[in-house]
């Protein structure tokens, strides 16, 4: 059910590049292994003395022409074939170039790379974009209709529901990314240092992550936040639920994000063993009594929330 849902998303003009793809891999491949001389003679060019090895590369060719069938059914889901061809399309014609440029092979062998390679490349290269995107947001970015059970239903590691705890007094809850970067290193650090003047105002704080409960006890006690309720979600039901998907390349990788990542690192977040989803984008959500009243979504994975001010501000939400 799955696969017919991504693959309904998908237009069908790529679907219909995949199966073309194929049919002419498999029929190039099949010429190649049963008339292994056909090219060479066109070209007036010397016989091969071990055939056998074209014949290998049309055997090849035509597994690429399977693969692309198959992928046409899912072109998002079997992308690793799609890129494994891609590559491949860019590299023949870089080898061919350099043939060509020491004349180790004729102009004429030239017209394989049209029709193997270049025509291929643009939507080769679109398939992927799209399926790049899929895995960004596919089924992510809105949140879920039902977030009071969701809420309800996150544990933390004392066993105590997220929304149970804001039923007691407004839970300042902080969606952190993977425990080796910089930046949820230095949201604990600000978490830390603010931790005071939050609770004075009211506030609980709350921490979800992706990693094991046990190994997360031990990284947010090097911040003096070891006894901070916090929640294992290392499926990312409870970010996804919430609206935080993965992020784009300018989330992630932007120019603003490397400088603010380098002004991080040198103040002395250092990186660590990823642990959790690399591309998941933080937040901050106030609860109380067992609903979302606010919310702050980060633009970037660089932005640094003020966590006493939203503590202070949710608290007389």
């Amino acid at each position: 059910m799955q696969a017919t849902n991504v693959s309904s998303s998908a237009p069908r003009w790529m679907r219909n590049v995949l199966l073309a793809a194929g049919v002419y891999n498999v029929l190039w491949g099949a010429f190649a292994v049963l008339f292994p001389f056909a090219m060479f003679r066109w070209l007036d060019m010397p016989l091969p003395n071990y055939p056998q090895l074209w014949q290998c590369i049309g055997m090849i060719v035509g597994v690429y022409g399977i693969g692309y069938a198959i992928a046409a059914f899912d072109p998002a889901r079997h992308w690793p074939v799609v890129l494994v061809g891609f590559l491949g399309k860019v590299f023949g014609p870089i080898g061919m170039a350099q043939a060509l440029w020491t004349e180790a092979l004729p102009w004429g062998f030239a017209l394989n790379c049209v029709t193997n390679d270049l025509i291929w490349w643009i939507p080769f290269a679109l398939i992927l974009k799209h399926a790049w995107q899929q895995h960004l947001h596919g089924g992510e970015g809105e949140p879920h209709p039902d977030e009071a059970r969701l809420l309800d239903e996150a544990r933390t590691a004392g066993g105590a529901s997220l929304a149970d705890i804001s039923k007691s007094q407004p839970l300042l809850v902080v969606f952190l990314r993977h425990a080796g970067c910089t930046f949820c290193r230095e949201a604990l650090a600000d978490i830390a240092a603010g931790r005071r003047d939050i609770e004075a105002a009211g506030t609980k704080v709350a921490l979800v992550h992706m990693g094991t409960p046990e190994s997360f006890a031990e990284f947010a006690a090097k911040y003096g936040l070891g006894d901070v309720p916090s929640v294992s979600d290392p499926a990312r039901r409870l970010y996804r639920g919430l609206g935080l998907g993965r992020g784009t390349l300018s989330q992630l990788l932007g120019w603003k994000v490397w400088l603010r990542g380098a002004k991080a690192f040198f103040s002395g977040h250092r990186l660590g063993k990823l642990e959790g989803d690399g591309l998941q984008m933080p937040g901050v959500f106030l609860v109380r009594d067992g609903r979302i009243v606010r919310r702050f979504r980060h633009s970037n994975a660089a932005d640094r929330p003020d966590y006493v001010a939203l503590g202070r501000s949710l608290s007389s939400t």
